[in-house]
């Protein structure tokens, strides 16, 4: 059977990163779930599809199949929150939002999607909920199959690894081989260094999002004395915090580093903009990357729109749309892999 109409709903939707994969690849995307409202206006301004203020618990199977009342192929993907699966939170006995790929799994039991797609840590796989999850499809009538995609095999620079579960009625979906190798993946260079010159708590008057954050003092003078690709070693001692200084503290090396024009990123987070967070200084300039950098390190197009004209802007809440983002490139290596899988059926 050749590709047919799909309709597509994103629960955990964000600002859209996934869905808008899809969007790239001609799918029809209905719909994103998201319990984040400052979400609605980078999610319906660039994916032009509805956007729903809700829990996944709050959203109801009749709802989700109300989407799919004209389509041929209905498609449910999503990417649950991954802090839950984080080495700290297990350490701390933090399970509370695991129950939400429990909900997702409710959805799929009463809506019977035909396929489905979870983007998540490939931490996940160690954990009960996960062989839950798939044990549930399994018993639904699906053939499961996952994999672990780094980000930079598919042309996207940054060095994020990520599990990408594929499940269907109509066989296995085999996520598409890799694109590039490690003598052509994308760098840092390749993906900002044609961006202006700003200064650290400075915007572009051409570009609202190429804003970078306030640096202290202090922090001003320990990013001059990072050298490319560097960090926190690099500095005298009269310049290192107190936790640097102790045994414990030696492990954390990514912190206030720089990246390297010749390489991938690293994984872009939530707190990305923040100096002391990660390697997130930029290579060259004395600041942490801005957001428009951010942005495209995680593949969205320069013309994706985060900020709401008529709304007050936050650098932190569109550090958060960013850094929670799927990177665009890889919503649409998913989204190809599950047309390519409907064109062989």
């Amino acid at each position: 059977m050749v590709f047919t109409k799909a309709t597509v709903v994103d629960v955990f939707c964000g600002a859209g990163g996934l869905s808008y994969g899809f969007v790239k690849e001609k799918f029809e995307v209905a719909a994103g779930i998201d319990v984040d409202a400052s979400c609605k206006y980078p999610y319906e301004a660039n994916v032009k599809a509805t956007f729903i203020q809700k829990t996944i618990e709050e959203f109801s199977a009749e709802e989700l199949n109300e989407f799919y009342a004209n389509s041929e192929i209905r498609i449910l993907v999503g990417c649950a929150p991954c802090q839950p699966f984080s080495a700290y939170n297990k350490k701390r006995g933090n399970d509370e939002k695991w129950k939400l790929l429990y909900e997702f799994s409710r959805l799929v039991s009463y809506t019977q999607p035909d396929i489905i797609s979870m983007e998540n840590v490939p931490q996940l796989a160690r954990h009960k909920v996960f062989k839950d999850f798939v044990d549930g499809l399994t018993a639904n009538g699906y053939d499961v199959s996952w994999y672990i995609a780094y980000c930079p095999d598919y042309g996207i620079p940054q060095t994020r690894r990520r599990l990408v579960l594929f499940a269907s009625k109509f066989g296995k979906i085999e996520l598409l081989k890799p694109t590039h190798k490690k003598e052509n993946y994308k760098t840092v260079r390749d993906t900002i260094s044609d961006l202006e010159t700003i200064s650290a708590g400075e915007s572009s008057r051409k570009d609202p999002l190429h804003r970078a954050s306030r640096l202290s003092e202090i922090n001003k003078t320990r990013i001059i004395a990072t050298p490319l690709g560097g960090g926190w070693k690099d500095w005298g001692r009269n310049l290192r915090l107190k936790c640097h200084k102790k045994k414990t503290g030696k492990s954390f090396r990514s912190v206030y580093g720089r990246m390297s024009w010749d390489m991938p990123s690293p994984t872009i987070t939530t707190q990305c903009t923040g100096l002391g967070n990660g390697r997130f200084g930029h290579p060259e300039q004395h600041r942490a990357i801005s957001l428009r950098e951010a942005a495209l390190l995680q593949t969205f197009p320069k013309s994706y729109k985060f900020i709401d004209p008529e709304s007050k802007f936050y650098i932190d809440r569109a550090a958060r749309h960013i850094g929670n983002a799927v990177p665009v490139k890889l919503g649409q290596v998913i989204a190809k892999s599950i047309k390519r899988h409907l064109e062989l059926m």
